[in-house]
């Protein structure tokens, strides 16, 4: 029986937890919520509490053989990710596991103006946030050097799936970069992301980074319309940059100023996944 061990069990690991079980794995999931962690137990799934802001709080793991998936994302501010070094310094007291399994971002690399981006391209993040995702792969990779642990890194474009629409920005006529000034963006939908963290266990080896998206960019704007026009609002205003720059949230403002294509051929070809919604317009679809 293979031992699964998801270390932020929530929208995406959730969905990992359920496969893995009904494949007759023994999984363990480690959340925040006690609420979430009541209703992973209720499926039969084993649960434990924990939060990784303070390597304190880590409970003691046996990780020993198992397959790690981490999908805890980076704490606000800085350039480090306090919460995968605080991880990997508690597993660190376990036997290594069989492989771990990082998921990552695209916002590690640096901004291309609408150009593609391979694995192989430089990580040079412009946002802060893409600095903590590295930091993340680098901490792991680290660990995985140090034990001799296959560490296999997913940088993930933008997810979206039911539940997961930006509702909010919607309803309330949050402005939108004007299309002409929209450059292209990339996303996955969550059964996908879903279906490649699987492969990735089942297909991946040590040291490889996949890139993960639906390989049909298009951009922010298209897309926050799109969503728009599924939910029944109205589209939201358009802006130029220059006005963007005034009235967005800082954190809008770096996903609206971020232009790449991102290269998706080495997770088909070498992960072999085959992509339920391989774009947007399909994903949407059935997400209402």
């Amino acid at each position: 029986m293979k031992k699964i061990v998801i270390a932020g069990c929530g929208y995406i690991g959730t969905r990992v937890a359920r496969t893995w079980k009904d494949r007759g794995a023994e999984v363990t999931c480690l959340v925040r919520s006690a609420e979430h962690q009541a209703v992973l137990a209720s499926e039969g799934l084993a649960t434990r509490s924990c939060r990784f802001d303070d390597a304190a709080d880590i409970p003691v793991l046996d990780v020993a053989g198992s397959i790690v998936y981490y999908f805890v994302p980076p704490p606000g501010g800085g350039s480090a990710d306090s919460r995968a070094r605080h991880f990997c310094s508690a597993i660190s007291g376990s036997a290594p596991p069989a492989k771990i399994i990082y998921i990552s971002a695209t916002s590690v690399y640096s901004e291309k103006g609408g150009a593609t981006v391979t694995e192989d391209s430089p990580t040079e993040p412009h946002s802060a946030m893409g600095k903590r995702r590295l930091d993340a792969e680098q901490a792991f990779l680290e660990y995985g050097r140090t034990t001799g642990t296959p560490v296999i890194i997913l940088r993930v474009s933008g997810i979206y799936g039911p539940g997961r629409l930006p509702l909010m920005q919607i309803s309330q006529g949050q402005p939108l970069l004007n299309e002409a000034e929209s450059g292209p963006s990339n996303r996955i939908h969550a059964d996908d992301l879903a279906t490649v963290c699987l492969a990735a266990a089942d297909r991946g080896e040590g040291g490889e980074i996949f890139n993960v998206s639906d390989g049909h960019p298009s951009s922010m704007t298209s897309y926050f319309n799109a969503c728009a026009d599924l939910l029944g609002y109205p589209r939201q205003p358009q802006v130029s940059m220059a006005e963007a720059r005034l009235v967005m949230s800082p954190l809008m403002l770096s996903y609206v100023s971020d232009s790449r294509v991102v290269d998706n051929s080495r997770m088909i070809e070498r992960l072999d996944v085959k992509l339920k919604y391989p774009s947007m317009l399909d994903g949407l679809s059935h997400c209402a």
